[in-house]
């Protein structure tokens, strides 16, 4: 008796593969500061970048400060209603392309890095249901927007069939970035952090890429689902997809302009207890709040716990944070987030403390290092 070979659907998968590679031939000239593909292009197994050394060998300093950050998306893109039509589709793949950006290359951002080139990863068990027209389209040129403000050059991709490993019809998302430190700058890295810092917040636009879990559940609990409308009359779905904000071009403005940061953090897992990343015993005093989305507004209203454990699990309208030795280059940044279309402010203040702590005093909460283990410089 013999059988069919079961082998992986490569009809489909190298169909998709061609849009990925259009995709990333559409991205080759967003970083020209830092080099370019050369004119072999792209499809190989291994794609080439010529990374242009000149700036940096003109400032006379001996090292080149790089960095390589992985990441995943998680559940984002499980966010949403079936009967979504195709035009909403593909609004929320351009979402989520450029949330897997957000979350790669504002991570790389935290600590003063420029990414220059972006890989992909997009594992399936079944690529005929996830690589539709729709998400090709929508995710891709979604992609391909994120490269264009950050200024960096998508140069590779994976997209394995996977069928004993992976959900029929789910897809995973992640991949890696590449990223340097301008010529002459050296990382953020949050030993300067101290006592007397001002505490510049930026706005986010919502959830980003944290805190899909509990919302997930929440809009599965309600009687209209992902298709609940907030009071707005946005619906749910659409608010939990809202494009995240790339902090990257603020950053490298910011660095530009001569201030140094003494800590850069991008506030994601674990809300606003990231304030204290530092393992120094620093307090965190936040006054002065950003405006807070409608999402959190009714996720609050919906979830026990309050504002303590908002604050504790989402960034609750503040997505990344400044930390400067003087009030004047939070003012500046401040301006600088307002020229490129975002709200910032002085939020507080860095003081000396015994132990590790966030304070918001609006509220009234005390956010205390021991319930969060992780610490940049333990």
């Amino acid at each position: 008796m013999t059988q069919a070979l079961d082998q992986v659907d490569y009809n489909t998968l190298d169909a998709a593969k061609l849009r990925f590679i259009e995709a990333a031939k559409r991205t080759l000239q967003f970083a020209p500061a830092y080099g370019k593909v050369p004119p072999s292009g792209l499809g190989g197994s291994a794609n080439a970048f010529s990374f242009n050394l000149a700036p940096y060998l003109q400032t006379g300093t001996p090292e080149l400060f790089v960095s390589l950050v992985p990441e995943g998306l998680g559940t984002a893109d499980d966010a949403r209603p079936d009967d979504l039509s195709e035009e909403e589709l593909r609004r929320f793949w351009w979402n989520i392309g450029i949330k897997i950006l957000s979350c790669l290359t504002n991570d790389a951002a935290s600590s003063g890095m420029q990414t220059v080139l972006l890989g992909l990863y997009l594992p399936s068990s079944t690529p005929e249901t996830v690589f539709t027209p729709a998400f090709l389209d929508g995710f891709l040129d979604g992609v391909v927007e994120g490269c264009k403000r950050i200024g960096c050059v998508y140069i590779s991709g994976e997209t394995p069939q996977l069928k004993t490993k992976m959900i029929p019809g789910r897809l995973d998302i992640a991949g890696s970035v590449f990223g340097v430190m301008p010529p002459g700058v050296a990382p953020i890295d949050g030993t300067r952090l101290a006592g007397g810092n001002a505490i510049v917040l930026v706005e986010s636009t919502g959830l980003h890429e944290n805190g899909f879990t509990p919302v997930r559940k929440l809009a599965e609990s309600l009687p209209d689902g992902y298709r609940t409308k907030l009071p707005s009359g946005q619906e749910l779905w659409a608010a939990m997809n809202a494009a995240s904000h790339l902090y990257t071009p603020l950053v490298q403005a910011v660095l530009s302009e001569g201030i140094r940061p003494t800590a850069m953090e991008n506030i994601t897992g674990h809300g606003w207890q990231k304030l204290m990343r530092s393992a120094k015993p620093l307090r965190y005093v936040i006054e002065k709040l950003l405006p807070v989305p409608e999402i959190f507004q009714f996720v609050e209203s919906q979830l026990e716990g309050g504002k303590e454990m908002m604050l504790s699990v989402f960034n609750y309208g503040a997505g990344f944070a400044f930390y400067t030795e003087t009030e004047q280059d939070g003012e500046r940044i401040v301006q600088l987030a307002k020229e490129q279309g975002l709200t910032a402010a002085i939020a507080g203040r860095v003081e000396a403390s015994p132990t590790r702590e966030v304070v918001i005093t609006p509220f009234n909460i005390t956010l205390k290092g021991e319930s969060f283990g992780i610490a940049r410089g333990a």
